[in-house]
């Protein structure tokens, strides 16, 4: 009960685009499965719609219904006036500019939908959320709406190599950039992922939302087996645990290796490549065993202790 509409458009007579289309199609593929090849969300593609009333048509339709997800994503030129911010379609004229964000934004406010997301790569974008009438100082979005957009409302979104910058982060992000050790990627993480790679001088992305718990985007096999991740109580009693270590559980002692505490090392091993774990006193899991040392659980480890003690992992 997912379903995402998906826009890009080049074609405008005047000031054509040349990513949009590129970005719009990437984003269609990546989020129809997720990364095991199952089914994620149900997509429609639209790209260079030539009329406002057609865009319109499909946006109204895709708030319809009470679907657990809607997704809106848009890709082409913004506009900004006294009026609010305008996703811009080719048949654009004065006054007229294309469709206000603030309709879109009110299509989302009322959906029945139980969390709807936009997400802009568009000039002046961080406008969406924030309407004319409070002169845009104020966010107004309602329970279960997310907003993730390219840039603020008064800066433009850059093209580069095919593709909008800010898109092409997204696709990085969906692809599992932004996944956490559940293999689960939010708009939260999303935006995270962008923030931080496009640094503070660039176009900076923009994020408004209302909701008590993130939706999954997408779901990518995870990092670390989750039956290892679920074994870190196992090993670590509590959270302040040392799990102590020495040369029997490193593989290379074979004269004295057993092969129960190998295996034990082996798990640990990967919870350390993944940053929960760390060894103690040690550069290196390694010498942690060589030198009958121990290892403890990171702040990180310390989150996933709590989920997995929580059977929430």
């Amino acid at each position: 009960m997912k379903k995402a509409l998906i826009v890009g458009i080049n074609n405008y007579p005047i000031s054509p685009l040349s990513g949009c289309v590129n970005d719009a199609s990437a984003i269609s593929s990546i989020i129809e499965t997720n990364g095991d090849g199952s089914p994620n969300f149900s997509v429609a593609l639209k790209t260079d719609t030539q009329s406002k009333s057609v865009l319109m048509e499909s946006i109204v339709e895709l708030f319809n219904g009470d679907c657990e997800t809607v997704l809106f994503y848009f890709s082409g030129h913004g506009f900004l006036n006294s009026l609010g911010g305008f996703i811009v379609t080719p048949d654009y004229k004065k006054y007229d500019e294309g469709i206000s964000m603030d309709q879109i934004l009110q299509l989302a406010n009322n959906s029945k939908a139980k969390n709807k997301i936009i997400i802009l790569d568009c000039c002046h974008s961080g406008s969406f959320g924030s309407p004319a009438i409070s002169n845009g100082t104020t966010c107004q979005i309602n329970e279960g709406v997310t907003i993730l957009t390219a840039s603020r409302g008064d800066e433009l979104a850059m093209e580069i190599n095919g593709h909008g910058v800010f898109t092409n982060l997204l696709l990085d992000a969906l692809r599992g950039g932004a996944s956490d050790l559940g293999g689960h990627i939010t708009p939260g993480s999303v935006y995270a992922y962008i923030d931080q790679a496009l640094g503070p001088w660039s176009q900076r992305p923009v994020f408004k939302t209302n909701v008590t718990s993130f939706t999954s985007l997408r779901k990518i096999n995870p990092p670390i087996d989750t039956d290892i991740l679920r074994k870190i109580t196992e090993y670590f009693p509590e959270q302040n645990h040392e799990y102590k270590l020495d040369p029997t559980y490193e593989f290379d002692n074979k004269d004295i290796a057993i092969e129960d505490n190998v295996k034990i090392f082996k798990d640990l091993q990967k919870l350390e490549g993944v940053g929960l774990v760390v060894p103690v006193n040690e550069d290196h899991m390694y010498y942690a065993a060589i030198n009958s040392g121990s290892c403890k659980l990171t702040a990180l480890g310390a989150h996933y202790w709590r989920l997995a003690k929580d059977k929430l992992i």
